[in-house]
């Protein structure tokens, strides 16, 4: 039998911004008391996507007031792309899951898996952070925002330091929208960007797919003008 000694309350993990190319991604870690998990539902944490900005800041609020602690990664533009030279961005999510984790040290975590296996996510999570030789019970799935209170608070206060961090870049670089591939605003200010031969500023993922697919087009549209 695991002992479980040092352990503490329940936990639960998630980000928000993994998919964007511009911008940070966000990882966030709450742990609430085994009394106080109730209140989660009770405030009506659930899905931050789901959730207007409005309620979004309104229950971060509420979510501070209940939870026992929070821990928090905010992974830049620049860092992924330094970052992803040498891994992948599962990987980075894995080391930073883990080290909140590792702080956290509670009796039960429920994770939203970034493996397409979240049980071997899990697996890993519970070797990199030491928890699960400690005897914490992990739990990761797919959805797991949609799933449990305690991972939907946590999606919750990543987003909306996520969104902080978006309108302070808008005051800096001026409205590129939200910084996701589908949002045609966004992707207007990287071709823009890229047609004036401008440099890119180090809130873009240049090892981004999609911004890498806008600086290929442009410079075939510039052999072909030229």
């Amino acid at each position: 039998m695991h002992s479980l000694k040092g352990l503490y309350g329940i936990a639960g993990i998630d980000e928000a911004g993994r998919g964007p190319m511009i911008g940070p991604m966000v990882i966030c870690g709450i742990l609430v008391g085994p009394d106080r998990l109730h209140e989660l539902v009770e405030i009506g944490a659930k899905d931050s996507k789901t959730l207007t900005h409005r309620s979004r800041l309104l229950l971060k609020g509420k979510i501070e007031k209940i939870t026992a602690k929070i821990e928090m990664r905010i992974i830049t533009a620049d860092d992924i792309d330094r970052l992803r030279k040498r891994t992948t961005l599962n990987v980075i999510e894995e080391i930073e899951f883990a080290s909140i984790a590792k702080i956290l040290k509670p009796k039960e975590i429920y994770l939203d898996a970034a493996d397409v296996n979240a049980e071997r996510f899990g697996r890993t999570i519970g070797e990199l952070s030491g928890i699960a030789s400690k005897g914490t019970k992990i739990v990761s799935e797919h959805k797991a925002d949609a799933k449990y209170p305690i991972v939907s608070a946590a999606s919750i206060i990543a987003k909306v330091q996520r969104d902080l961090a978006i309108e302070r870049y808008h005051e800096k670089y001026g409205d590129f929208g939200s910084g996701y591939p589908n949002d045609p605003k966004t992707v207007k200010f990287v071709r823009n960007l890229v047609r004036d031969g401008k440099k890119l500023p180090p809130i873009i993922r240049k090892s981004w797919e999609s911004v890498r697919k806008i600086i290929d087009e442009e410079a075939t549209d510039q052999t072909k003008l030229s």
